[in-house]
């Protein structure tokens, strides 16, 4: 099963969709009868339209393949040179979508404060500070940039990561962990 929401309509208008392979629909057929799915709005026609547009110009534009062989790998590229700052255990990304896991002390898993979840709000409330809207998921910071997006901005993103990272770093280090009993 793959569920599919944003990527359809760029989330120019609301539209979603699940994809279930042949064999698991017969095996709920056979178990209960009828396979029966959908919500109030699903298929709505202009959002439908929208959609189909909007997977004409991906296609038409090259977009996906744009993305797994150029803009995806130059991605990581330019994320990984984050990975000499203090403040960074790794980077990681797939495409378009990346991560950086932010750790007290370089080569560990040490956390902030000990417990999960304090540097991703510090360096991501920094990064929108200076322009650059991301999401923390714990103590890692999350872009996901647009599939049109270029290597010029791409490079504009790291460069704001790096100076939110090099503004919370005096913050963060200002914590005082607890004592672990």
């Amino acid at each position: 099963m793959i569920a599919m929401a944003k990527g359809l309509s760029s989330g120019y208008l609301p539209i979603s969709a699940v994809g279930v392979a042949d064999h698991i629909v017969a095996e709920l057929k056979e178990k209960g009868g009828d396979f029966i799915h959908g919500f109030t709005y699903s298929g709505h026609p202009t959002c439908c339209a929208v959609a189909l547009e909007n997977i004409a110009i991906m296609e038409r534009e090259g977009l996906v393949e744009r993305t797994r062989e150029d803009t995806g790998p130059y991605l990581a590229r330019a994320l990984a040179s984050l990975n000499d700052h203090a403040l960074v255990g790794e980077t990681r990304s797939l495409g378009l979508i990346g991560a950086v896991e932010i750790v007290r002390e370089k080569g560990t898993n040490l956390r902030f404060l000990d417990k999960e979840g304090e540097a991703g709000p510090v360096v991501r409330d920094l990064c929108i500070k200076n322009g650059l809207m991301v999401r923390a998921i714990r103590d890692s910071i999350v872009c996901c940039p647009p599939l049109i997006i270029s290597h010029g901005e791409i490079d504009q993103l790291v460069a704001t990561i790096r100076r939110s990272l090099d503004e919370a770093e005096p913050v963060l280090r200002a914590l005082k962990p607890e004592p672990v009993s």
